[in-house]
């Protein structure tokens, strides 16, 4: 079926912009906003409101696909590209990406989504599109491609990839915001199965010697213990930003900070733990080298806490360097900055036998459509986890995610059942 038409439509997302490192710095909170001048290239305060740029193709049957443009929340930091401005790449999408696409046939999506990859920066800066404008013009044209085959986005992520989906929903990772407490218990009472992220982006929230973060973590422990339905066997994963990095300092594999996880597992326990972004050493390489020294230490120390990568870990590229260097048990394939989505697909694939798993993340900052796309890249690639997103408040975002994927194994179940002989 041919692609009519691309239009745009400014949009919002679900959360805000954050200039993460003037947060680092110690910018003071003032009520829902930030004191003080902010430090990364693009941004006019440290919190700004989110946007996103609506995409629709419009199919020769007159039907509509769309995708959703977003960028993650801290824009700007850890190598990723500048504050997504919809205005400023609206021009682009209805110009040169329009008239790439006019035309084309909307079943092929591999090939549009590689020539979508393939366009040249307009606007952007760099070499590629911005990834928020790849982002979201592939969603629609993933959609596009469903729509048209009378199929869901999972069949054609695994007609494109040559992969089995998975036939139940992949566990959902909640993010519980700066309410660590108030929405762990909800997401507790729901059974989600992977918790609570817990927002622990400053050396006042994890504790001058990192007592509050394992304080938080023996509460959660009891908590889980006492709400959680029966049975339930929850994983703790917390996203600390790189602070226990200004709270210790490398080198990584030493006792002190070996000791300091198996205090944070004897926290968590019962339930297996995972930390997300130990420390940011502000560069790839130096990245991968200091995961691998910790992730090292804790293998010989005994000590049974899995670490996640984030930080500068954001493309394709960047997945495949950490996961060939051993430096993390888990990635996060954060789906806004690999731009197109097909290459999330494509960094969750590549950790198959590997002993590094993936699980889709993204960030609170994106859309609903979004959201439900990135749902049918965890189910095609029978990923680790998926966040629950858009937004802070967990219980939309969960209820976002968890909907799609059951929709869509329904659909493709009742796509397989054989009818009865009369």
């Amino acid at each position: 079926m041919r692609i009519e038409d691309v239009r745009t439509v400014p949009g919002l997302s679900g959360f805000f912009f954050d200039d993460q490192q003037a947060i680092k710095d110690g910018a003071t909170q003032s009520g829902f906003a930030y004191d003080g001048q902010p430090v990364t290239e693009g941004f006019d305060r440290i919190r700004e409101a989110g946007e996103a740029l609506i995409v629709e193709i419009e199919l020769a049957d007159g039907s509509i696909a769309t995708g959703d443009c977003a960028a993650v929340q801290y824009s700007g930091a850890g190598g990723r590209d500048p504050l997504f401005r919809a205005e400023k790449y609206r021009p682009v999408v209805e110009g040169p990406v329009a008239d790439a696409l006019r035309g084309q046939d909307a079943t092929q999506f591999g090939a549009n989504a590689t020539m979508l990859e393939e366009m040249d920066a307009h606007r952007s800066g760099g070499g590629q599109l911005h990834t928020a404008v790849r982002y979201g013009v592939s969603q629609a044209l993933l959609n596009a491609a469903a729509q048209a085959q009378g199929v869901t986005p999972t069949d054609v992520l695994a007609d494109t990839y040559d992969t089995e989906p998975a036939t139940s929903p992949v566990p959902v990772f909640g993010q519980s915001g700066d309410e660590r407490r108030i929405n762990a218990e909800k997401m507790l009472i729901k059974g989600v199965p992977v918790l609570p992220h817990g927002l622990f982006n400053s050396v006042e929230k994890v504790g001058e010697d990192g007592e509050g973060l394992r304080d938080y973590l023996a509460w959660l422990s009891d908590r889980a213990t006492a709400l959680g339905p029966e049975p339930y066997s929850p994983r703790f994963h917390v996203d600390v930003y790189g602070i226990l990095g200004k709270v210790f300092g490398p080198p990584y594999d030493r006792t002190e900070v070996t000791d300091y996880f198996e205090t944070l597992r004897e926290a968590a326990a019962p339930y297996p733990l995972q930390v997300e972004g130990p420390m940011d050493a502000g560069g790839r390489a130096d990245q991968i080298a200091e995961m691998a020294e910790l992730r090292d230490g804790l293998a010989d120390a005994g000590v049974d806490v899995d670490i996640v990568a984030d930080e500068w870990c954001n493309t394709f590229e960047d997945v495949q360097a950490f996961v060939d260097a051993g430096a993390a048990d888990l990635v996060q394939i954060k789906t806004p900055d690999l731009g197109g989505i097909q290459r999330s697909t494509e960094a969750v694939l590549y950790c198959d036998g590997t002993d590094t798993r993936a699980y889709v993340g993204g960030t609170c900052n994106e859309t609903v459509t979004s959201a439900r796309a990135c749902a049918h890249v965890a189910l095609a690639t029978d990923a680790a986890q998926v966040l629950a997103k858009p937004g802070m408040g967990f219980d939309e975002g969960f209820m976002v995610v968890t909907n799609e994927m059951r929709r869509a194994i329904a659909r493709r179940e009742a796509t397989r059942e054989v009818p009865a002989d009369d």
